[in-house]
């Protein structure tokens, strides 16, 4: 392995809510810390946004997926030569890509797993429009060990939060949420702890014309719906035991509209409902899997999530009352732009060829350096 030094990353993340493409110049450091230099929300063209949510849901023909692969890699160099044109070339880019379908199922076709996962915007694009090095489809070799390709942000909590020596939540709330549980005591594990925005924003959309419930002012405007809310709160993904991921393929508008005909009859309600099924999801989750193993002294947040005072006013109900709630930004890390740096992170280790997953928290067979690298 080459000697480690310094190396400017630009990191390229568009989550489950595909509200844009996050773009963010980092430091790298040989001791694998990270620093975000700058930051920029990249957004997609409406027409490609708009077909993104038509190939979510299902509405997608194999001509469409390959089209569109090659159009988001634009797009993602795009944001990348955007960061490019101010700061100049940096040593490589590390692109998660967007996720249009994940299964992580283990069922057999011909005793073969159909355990999978695609993320588009093809890398030969960024390389060829940028110039630069592009590290790409981190997500397939965990899934090749036996894993289920996620959470892979655990690997950057780990190297972050480890030095507090203390027991910590880092809870991302994007459109699914997923936790990473560093302890003194205990190995790193994490998991998705279930829906976070997604239906959330789901129905901000159908019933409001609006991508989001800005500061949770449509949340704060409604009542809890305490039936349904606990009717929510049995599906059956909250009692599987972790590992364990999900995404938009589970939380579907099926399933939307399908739990939308037992909802209360206000819209506001139902707004305020799910925000507080967000919360109390991630507060059972620890309840069942992460007080057994760690009693925990804080919880951190980041993601969108973390700008929702709604949610937040939920959390400290439903936590224990000595754990405290902070976010990425009382740490000097990026509620925004987090992923974005944990994904550069995992590029510079691949560069480096340093294993960057943790299968304590995918599931995986083993350690192994994740990614593949496009040249320009």
């Amino acid at each position: 392995m080459d000697e480690l030094k310094i190396k400017r990353v630009i990191g390229l993340m568009s989550g489950t809510s595909c509200d844009s493409i996050d773009a963010g110049l980092c430091e790298v450091a040989p001791d694998l810390s990270c620093v975000l230099i700058e930051g920029i929300n990249y957004k997609y063209p409406e027409e490609v946004r708009n077909k993104i949510f038509e190939i979510f849901k299902g509405n997608a023909s194999i001509k469409d997926i390959c089209t569109y692969n090659f159009v988001i890699g634009k797009c993602f160099a795009d944001a990348a030569n955007e960061l490019i044109k101010k700061h100049g070339k940096p040593d490589l880019i590390s692109s998660h890509g967007q996720t249009i379908y994940h299964y992580p199922k283990n069922e057999k076709i011909s005793d073969i797993s159909q355990k999978s996962t695609l993320q588009i915007g093809e890398s030969s694009i960024i390389a060829q429009e940028t110039g630069c090095m592009t590290i790409s489809n981190f997500r397939e070799k965990d899934i090749a060990a036996g894993g289920e390709g996620a959470p892979l942000v655990c690997f950057a909590d780990e190297k972050w939060f480890k030095p507090l020596k203390r027991n910590v939540a880092v809870q991302n709330i994007g459109g699914i949420s997923n936790v990473s549980v560093i302890s003194r005591k205990y190995d790193t594990f994490g998991f998705d702890t279930g829906c976070g925005n997604i239906m959330l924003d789901y129905c901000c959309n159908k019933f409001y014309g609006v991508p989001y419930d800005k500061d949770g002012k449509i949340a704060h405007s409604g009542k809890v719906c305490d039936s349904w809310l606990n009717a929510l709160c049995e599906d059956e993904y909250y009692f599987i035991e972790p590992p364990k991921t999900t995404g938009r393929e589970y939380f579907s508008p099926k399933y939307i509209e399908n739990i939308l005909k037992s909802a209360p009859q206000k819209k506001e309600d139902i707004i305020a409902t799910l925000t507080a099924l967000t919360a109390k999801t991630i507060a059972t989750a620890y309840e069942r899997f992460v007080y057994p193993k760690v009693d925990l002294d804080e919880v951190v947040l980041g993601g969108g999530g973390a700008y929702n005072p709604a949610i937040k006013k939920h959390l400290r109900t439903y936590l224990p009352k000595h754990i405290q709630i902070k976010t990425h930004e009382d740490y000097g890390i990026s509620n925004n732009f987090k992923e974005v740096m944990a994904f550069a992170l995992l590029g510079y280790c691949t560069y480096y060829s340093i294993p960057n997953n943790l299968p304590c928290c995918t599931g995986a067979s083993k350690r192994t350096v994740l990614g593949k690298i496009t040249m320009p």
